[in-house]
């Protein structure tokens, strides 16, 4: 089992920047959680979720949908248990709940049915 919560939205002006936190309830590591990738995925109101960034818990390896590459940066602190999403130059276009999520084997795909684990969400508004 792993909980997740996210933390860091808010409200901001287009061209600011958020970063993004989740926590799980204990190591993300696959050989502690099962978790072998974190991912966050946004869902604006009237459209379905889609993925942002993903990360291998181990490798490190990252990848990120096209609408956000070169602005938004996905890290991780095992030791903390700990997934970030830095986002820069934000465009009103980024509003939308974010959501943090955890799965067990593929994370290059970034579909949200390779995840198993979601956080509650937290609220990204950009005017």
């Amino acid at each position: 089992h792993v909980q997740l919560v996210e933390s860091g939205g808010g409200s901001v002006q287009a061209g600011g920047s958020l970063r993004l936190s989740c926590v799980a309830s204990r190591d993300t590591d696959s050989s502690v959680s099962g978790s072998v990738c974190m991912g966050w995925f946004r869902q604006a109101p009237g459209k379905e979720r889609e993925a942002v960034a993903s990360i291998y818990v181990r490798g490190g390896m990252v990848y990120y949908a096209d609408s956000v590459k070169g602005r938004f940066t996905i890290s991780q602190d095992n030791a903390k248990n700990t997934v970030y999403l830095q986002m820069n130059s934000l465009k009103p276009e980024d509003t939308a709940m974010y959501y943090c999520a955890a799965g067990r084997s593929w994370c290059s795909r970034m579909r949200r049915t390779d995840f198993d684990y979601w956080g509650q969400g937290t609220q990204v508004t950009v005017s």
